[in-house]
């Protein structure tokens, strides 16, 4: 089961860790969860209803949550 990176198109810290997972070969599918309302809820149950992104999930758990320390608030529209 590959990692998942749930996030959004707006938030930097989902680009970071994207490019961080890209530059160590690593298998990931991503999810903009402002998008994509199945996804929003697959992290919010990984998450215990954290709605900060990014997110890393491996086997159905979040193993991350932000990009050292920080992160964007997923749902919010501006």
């Amino acid at each position: 089961m590959p990692t998942e990176l749930y996030g959004t198109v707006k938030c930097p810290y989902t680009w970071e860790i994207r490019e961080w997972l890209e530059w160590g070969g690593r298998e990931f599918e991503e999810y903009d969860v402002e998008l994509d309302p199945a996804a929003l809820a697959r992290m919010c149950a990984a998450t215990g209803s954290q709605r900060m992104v990014p997110v890393l999930v491996e086997a159905g758990k979040a193993v991350q949550i932000g990009w050292h320390g920080r992160g964007c608030i997923a749902g919010r529209r501006s």
